[in-house]
């Protein structure tokens, strides 16, 4: 007999439970980052399952199905249900409201024969196997001094007001079962205690943006909000699910560039592209910095775009240089030649000759020449027609010391040097020089 005729006799014999049952499979929708990890990142048992996503991403129904799993005892989430959970959230209406009776929350996870009993009066979900999940509000630290556990779930982690103080508490609770554990679902925000958490080896970590689960989204979010927000710090945090953060000793901040951002430039008298040309060609080598900017009649800046590229040979940087100018009818390229001297107007003219290159020279250290360029930012002379992610960690991230690691900050060179030529020297570029 034919397979899918085996499969069709199959489902005929199933009533209506089997079928809700099937269908309602968690490993059948899921993602496999909604999926419960099996190992921590040094490959033993982890403690704190952390789930960093956008918003929209599904970091709810992961919490809600990990719940369910739990009670259940189902495969893959416990070997045997777990008798004690604890539910928290920001507050005890947040928990109510999405994390047990939201559209993704707990009761919609069951179908309806499994379905636990919600007493919204004793704060508490019980199972009919005995199971029971209680309710907790991070508003109330000491509200967890006393009840103990196997497991919890801790929803928008990031947004607490005392999640130090919460977070401790709770650690004293989980002492019941084989395997005390957590799962934190959170769209991130900078926090010393995350930070903690995710360096911690007995945590596993996974992450979601909120296009991972676009197909449950309404288009006009997808094409409005994720369209304006794309890229921005607001838009990386909340749709990626990134911690965007600043170095302390930074020259510039977020908030400085998200206060001048803007959707498009005015007219413009003079463009620049400026380039921070790699030593080397080698797969090893720095990026290469290829930044354009302009300048309007009232001389305020506005950052145009970065093609930067990754390591890359001569001839592939020239000819990306020569095209962003073209896209821009910038007035001239701007290439530093510190390290390739010549050889950098070479390429550039073996790949187009008619190109006006201004040669510039380092004279001082990075740190130096940027401070300028920052100073005219907090000035609100720079703006940044849309965002630029890249470029703008390295900006936020660049101090005295350069950037962690020792990296080469690249794109933030060849901005630096387009500011410098268009607002920063003692004349700027003017319109008699060639077009591209």
């Amino acid at each position: 007999m034919h397979a899918s005729n085996k499969h069709s006799d199959y489902i005929k014999t199933l009533g209506a439970r089997e079928i809700e049952r099937i269908l309602a499979e968690w490993s059948m929708q899921g993602r496999a980052d909604q999926m419960p990890p099996e190992l921590g990142a040094n490959c033993e048992p982890w403690l704190i399952w952390l789930v960093l996503g956008g918003r929209g991403a599904g970091k709810t129904r992961t919490g809600a199905q990990w719940v369910r799993g739990l009670a259940l005892g189902e495969p893959g989430f416990a070997r045997k249900p777990v008798g004690r959970i604890a539910l928290v959230g920001e507050t005890a209406a947040d928990v109510r409201d999405v994390m047990i009776e939201g559209v993704s929350g707990i009761l919609s996870t069951h179908s309806r024969h499994e379905r636990p009993v919600w007493e919204p009066s004793r704060r508490r979900l019980e199972w009919k196997n005995g199971a029971i999940a209680q309710v907790f509000s991070a508003e109330d630290p000491e509200s967890l001094r006393g009840p103990q556990f196997e497991c919890a779930w801790l929803d928008e982690f990031a947004k607490w007001r005392h999640a130090q103080e919460v977070f401790d508490m709770l650690q004293f609770g989980l002492r019941l079962g084989e395997h005390p554990r957590q799962l934190i679902t959170t769209t991130p925000r900078p926090s010393k205690l995350l930070a903690r958490l995710m360096a911690d080896t007995r945590t596993a970590l996974t992450r979601a943006s909120t296009y991972a689960n676009a197909e449950h989204l309404a288009p006009a979010f997808i094409e409005s909000i994720v369209g304006r927000y794309a890229g921005t710090r607001l838009g990386r945090q909340e749709l990626e699910g990134e911690i965007v953060d600043d170095a302390p000793d930074a020259l510039w901040t977020r908030d400085m560039l998200e206060q001048f951002r803007v959707e498009k430039a005015p007219p413009l008298r003079h463009i620049v592209v400026a380039i921070d040309p790699p030593v080397s060609s080698s797969g090893r080598a720095d990026s290469c910095g290829i930044i354009a900017v302009g300048r309007c009649e009232d001389g305020f800046l506005y950052v145009l775009e970065d093609c930067s590229l990754g390591a890359a040979r001569p001839a592939k940087w020239a000819r990306a240089a020569i095209a962003c100018a073209r896209r821009h009818e910038a007035d001239g390229l701007v290439a530093e030649v510190n390290q390739g001297g010549e050889m950098v107007a070479a390429v550039i003219a073996e790949a187009d000759p008619n190109v006006m290159v201004k040669q510039v020279r380092a004279t001082r250290g990075k740190y130096l020449r940027a401070a300028p360029a920052a100073q005219l930012y907090e000035q609100g002379r720079v703006r940044h027609v849309g965002a630029f992610p890249a470029l703008e960690d390295e900006m936020c991230a660049f101090g005295p010391d350069g950037l962690p690691g020792r990296r080469s900050p690249d794109r933030l060179d060849a901005l630096v040097w387009a500011i410098t030529s268009l607002a920063l020297t003692k004349r700027a570029p003017e319109p008699k020089v060639r077009r591209v």
